[in-house]
């Protein structure tokens, strides 16, 4: 019997990689994003830019689960991040998956810090195999074998075996980077990852990053590199006070922004 090959879903090919509607997220009485939506389609790099306190560390953590949101939705690749709706009585709300389930879901994403949080007891080497064998359940051998491409993809392959206190500020967060890959994600987010480190290491890191973009991974960066926004970015995205004030292709929001908040900000960095 001759098999049909199967037609590809438009729809799937073109769906975001991230959708975010209604986002809201409160500490307390404090409410930190307001109301956020926003669309990252797969390849595509968003560079979020704005004050401090602005939420835009809060609202990654949301998209990775490192924080239960309010109200809202999150999708990562179509999927219904942390929750289920469930109707009962004519009224829906949402439930709160299972860890299990929140850990799957949060294995299909990269994160990288702006501390790098490397394991101080174990080499560059053991701190890439940790969490494909402890977490995937891969074989030493194998993880073992992926961790080294990893550090020669970061520039890293001649530190593999130099523990964390052996390497400098910019080598750690590579290192942290590949540690993030390891899982084979398929979405990266940064969480202002140069804001730790001296000056002359920030263009190592940047340089890493620009290769990941050029690779198609899809990435949402928090940064105040407005450089690396410029050169890198599909798509930047200006947020204060817990909401989003402007986004856009970087040429406009960088070089013509229509928000008089998002000219302030840009004065004062630029």
């Amino acid at each position: 019997m001759t098999t049909q090959p199967t037609t590809p879903d438009p729809a799937a090919a073109t769906a975001p990689m991230v959708q975010i509607e209604g986002l809201h997220k409160l500490f307390g009485d404090l409410h930190v994003l307001r109301g956020v939506d926003l669309t990252v389609q797969p390849g595509a790099v968003s560079v979020i830019l704005g004050p401090s306190g602005s939420g835009k560390s809060t609202l990654l953590r949301c998209i990775n689960e490192l924080e239960e949101i309010d109200a809202g939705s999150v999708e990562v690749a179509g999927e219904r991040m942390g929750y289920r709706e469930v109707t009962r009585r004519g009224r829906t709300r949402l439930h709160r998956l299972h860890p299990k389930v929140v850990a799957r879901q949060r294995s299909r994403i990269g994160m990288v810090f702006q501390r790098f949080n490397l394991f101080p007891h174990r080499t560059a080497l053991e701190n890439v195999m940790e969490a494909p064998v402890q977490v995937r359940g891969d074989s030493r051998s194998t993880a073992r074998a992926r961790a080294l491409e990893l550090l020669d993809r970061v520039g890293l392959s001649d530190r593999a075996d130099h523990y964390p206190a052996q390497l400098s500020g910019g080598q750690q967060q590579r290192v942290a980077i590949a540690r993030a890959l390891a899982m084979d994600p398929e979405l990266m987010l940064f969480d202002e990852p140069t804001s730790a480190l001296d000056p002359e290491l920030v263009g190592e890191v940047l340089g890493v990053m620009q290769d990941l973009a050029r690779s198609g991974m899809t990435m949402v960066v928090v940064t105040h590199e407005i450089g690396f926004a410029r050169e890198v970015a599909d798509q930047v995205v200006f947020m204060d006070e817990g909401v989003i004030v402007e986004q856009g292709a970087p040429e406009q929001v960088l070089v013509t922004p229509r928000e008089q908040r998002t000219q302030d900000f840009l004065a004062h960095v630029l």
